[in-house]
C-alpha cells in the first residue's frame, strides 16, 4: 500500500474508532440516567385534583416519546425559558409532568416559571397542591379551572386526544348514561 494511501486508511480508522468510543460513551451515559417513564413510576404530583394528576402522568409518557415537541410546547405557550426547560428535562429530580405543571401554574399565577421551579425544589415534599395554594391558585378555584382548560390547548398542539378531556371540561353527562 502506498504511503499516502496508508495514511488516509489510518486516519479513517482513527476517526471510526473515535466515533465508536464517543457513541459507546453516550450510550452508557444515557443508560445510567433514569428514563422519563421510569421517573414517572410511583410518581404522585399531588395537585389535589385526580384528573390533573392523571393528565400529568400522561404528559410524562408523551414527553418520554416526543421530548422536542414537549419542550417546544412549554417554551412557546407557557412562557418558559428554553434553557430552563432543557436543564430540567435532564435533571433526574424532575419529570415532564412537574415541568409542565410548574410552568402552567406560574403562568396562571402571573409569575415566571423559574420562580415556581425554585419553590418546588425547596418545598416539593408538600406536593403541588400546597405550592398552588401558596400562589393563590387553589384546587377548585376559577384560576385552577382555567389552568385545567389549558391542557386542552396543549393536547391540540400535540395533535393527540386528551384522555381526561370530559373531566377537564367538567362534562359529567357521560356518567349519567351508564
Amino acid at each position: 500500500m502506498p504511503t499516502g494511501s496508508r495514511q488516509r486508511h489510518v486516519s479513517r480508522l482513527a476517526l471510526f474508532l473515535l466515533a465508536l468510543v464517543l457513541t459507546t460513551s453516550a450510550m452508557a451515559t444515557d443508560a445510567s440516567k433514569p428514563t422519563e417513564a421510569s421517573k414517572a413510576t410511583g410518581w404522585k404530583p399531588q395537585t389535589g385534583d385526580a384528573t390533573v394528576d392523571a393528565t400529568l402522568g400522561d404528559i410524562n409518557q408523551y414527553a418520554a416519546r416526543y421530548p422536542d415537541a414537549f419542550v417546544d410546547e412549554v417554551v412557546r405557550y407557557h412562557a418558559a425559558p428554553r434553557a430552563l426547560v432543557d436543564a430540567l428535562m435532564h435533571n433526574p429530580q424532575w419529570t415532564p409532568g412537574d415541568i409542565y405543571f410548574a410552568c402552567v401554574l406560574a403562568q396562571t399565577a402571573g409569575q415566571p416559571c423559574r420562580a415556581l421551579v425554585e419553590q418546588w425544589q425547596h418545598d416539593q415534599g408538600q406536593g403541588w397542591e400546597a405550592i398552588a395554594r401558596g400562589v393563590r391558585v387553589q384546587t377548585g378555584s376559577a384560576e385552577f379551572e382555567r389552568l385545567k382548560q389549558g391542557f386542552i390547548s396543549s393536547y391540540a398542539h400535540w395533535g393527540r386526544p386528551l384522555p381526561t378531556e370530559p373531566a377537564i371540561r367538567g362534562d359529567h353527562h357521560d356518567r349519567d348514561k351508564h
